[in-house]
């Protein structure tokens, strides 16, 4: 990263983006309240740093030693431990302190299923509305979410998902399942969500990127938290930071029956904080797979200092098409969420 010095001049910061693009990299700019920095995406290794240190008006030319840089605290001067940037939707701000309620149904089944979840989940105090449209799953033969069955479906389905925002005041996201719904999705929704599958899919990580909205980001099941670091890096590198990094679970270790889904790793969450200034949430739901673990693994996450959860909800979980064992009713919502914001309030208090 280029270090510019505090009275820099306006035309001096661009002479160095023009050189950096000279060498055929981009610069991404970051002016901070006592300092400019311009950092570098491209191979590094065939910038002259020696000569980037020279030009009018830089203090300084350091290598950051992350794969990550973009998102990383020292590139953005955001050395404090727990501080963080604020990704605004809507009227929600994410990242804040104050944990954020993502809830809905796993999959929007029918307009009348989605307006009761959502208006359920809003009066348990959820901030954001979930739903997907287009579902991956394991087995070609399971529902696969309206979108699936055509353009008109999708359309339908994520105007239904609109409407629903619009009428409970809840910014809206839904998954975006490959390059070709990226168009399609971003005319409806707030928040484009990449999933755990596609974590590792850079060309959808760049076309979502573009669509210039907040982007919820999953951990791949498979995933070290450097590779998902790494791959959220993408993201930024197309000029979008309103990263919304999400821990949904790994795949356990070892032999033996399986008790959950997966392995919610909590660890991730203060580990993703010192290293990174985006806010971190965390989705129990998918993690653990069961009703009965979400209160406890909610608290928990709260406790970590995630910056919200995203819970499934379903009005009538036992008729959900998809994951009806790992959705809570909207009453359940409602004492997790209270729940969590008491242990938000004695963390904070303590600290």
């Amino acid at each position: 990263m280029i270090i510019m010095k505090k009275d820099a001049k306006p035309k001096e910061i661009q002479h160095v983006i023009d050189e950096v693009k000279k060498y055929g990299l981009r610069a991404d700019v970051s002016r901070g309240q006592f300092r400019t920095v311009i950092g570098l995406v491209g191979d590094e290794l065939k910038i002259p740093f020696a000569h980037l240190a020279a030009l009018p008006g830089v203090k300084e030319a350091r290598m950051v030693e992350t794969p990550y840089k973009l998102i990383n605290r020292e590139y953005n001067d955001l050395s404090a431990e727990g501080e963080s940037y604020t990704i605004k939707v809507g009227n929600v701000e994410i990242g804040d302190g104050e944990p954020v309620f993502i809830a809905g149904p796993c999959a929007v089944e029918t307009r009348q299923q989605l307006m009761e979840t959502a208006e359920q989940a809003r009066e348990a105090g959820a901030h954001i509305l979930r739903g997907g449209v287009f579902k991956p799953r394991t087995s070609v033969h399971s529902f696969q979410g309206l979108g699936s069955a055509g353009r008109d479906e999708a359309e339908e389905a994520l105007g239904w998902l609109r409407e629903a925002g619009r009428q409970f005041n809840m910014p809206v996201l839904t998954e975006v399942r490959g390059e070709n719904q990226v168009d399609l999705v971003a005319e409806y929704v707030d928040i484009l969500q990449i999933g755990s599958r596609n974590m590792y899919d850079q060309d959808l990580l760049g076309a979502v990127a573009r669509k210039d909205k907040p982007v919820l980001f999953k951990r791949h099941f498979g995933a070290s938290i450097e590779e998902f670091l790494c791959f959220a890096e993408y993201i930024a590198a197309e000029g979008n930071k309103d990263i919304i990094l999400c821990e949904r679970g790994i795949v356990p270790v070892g032999k033996g029956k399986s008790f959950t889904r997966y392995t919610l790793d909590l660890a991730a969450v203060p580990v993703v904080q010192r290293e990174t200034y985006l806010p971190i949430i965390v989705d129990p739901s998918h993690a653990t797979g069961r009703r009965d673990l979400i209160s406890s693994m909610s608290l928990a996450a709260v406790a970590a200092g995630a910056s919200g959860l995203m819970i499934e909800t379903h009005h009538n979980p036992e008729e959900a098409l998809v994951d009806a064992q790992q959705m809570v009713t909207p009453a359940e919502l409602k004492d997790i969420i209270d729940a969590c914001r008491r242990i938000s309030r004695e963390t904070t208090a303590s600290r």
